[in-house]
């Protein structure tokens, strides 16, 4: 098997840079507007509107229906992680910085429930502090993200996009 070399990288007007690995370009973003970092909350704040309405119901229901809404939650906003880096998914990592941001934070948890079972795996290029993070997980610890958690979390994301981005 080939391993990819770096072959270079052109800037563009529209934020956007082209790596060229083994002779293919890969997109690599590094400005997003102020209105695409706007919608894209907006849309998460719809999804988790949805949530709080469903988890009410829920719980108003009696014992069982909460008991389904806490199971539900810890996939829920698992999968709200993912979304949250994937509106993002081309940003340039050297603007991300290493210093275990929320974009650090959310990058580790995101690729720690794909690949590493739902266990914060911690990722030798970024310095993750668990007790200045966002979600406050321990390296080695299972990732369950409340509601709470991911507002916080969700809330320093989008601070920080706009801070190294726009």
């Amino acid at each position: 098997m080939r391993s990819a070399s770096f072959r270079g990288m052109n800037r563009t007007n529209e934020g956007v840079v082209h790596v060229a690995w083994g002779g293919a370009a890969v997109l690599s973003v590094h400005s997003y507007s102020g209105d695409y970092i706007d919608a894209c909350e907006q849309q998460m704040r719809a999804q988790l509107d949805a949530y709080a309405l469903l988890a009410a119901a829920a719980t108003a229901s009696g014992a069982s229906g909460a008991s389904v809404a806490t199971s539900f939650e810890i996939y829920f906003f698992g999968n709200l992680v993912l979304v949250l880096d994937r509106y993002f998914v081309h940003r340039t990592r050297a603007l991300e910085g290493r210093d275990g941001n929320a974009l650090n934070e959310v990058r580790m948890i995101g690729a720690s429930l794909l690949h590493h079972g739902g266990v914060l795996t911690a990722e030798k290029s970024i310095k993750y502090v668990a007790a200045r993070s966002a979600t406050k997980v321990q390296i080695g610890d299972r990732i369950f993200l409340t509601d709470a958690r991911f507002r916080t979390l969700c809330d320093a994301y989008f601070a920080e996009m706009r801070h190294r981005y726009t």
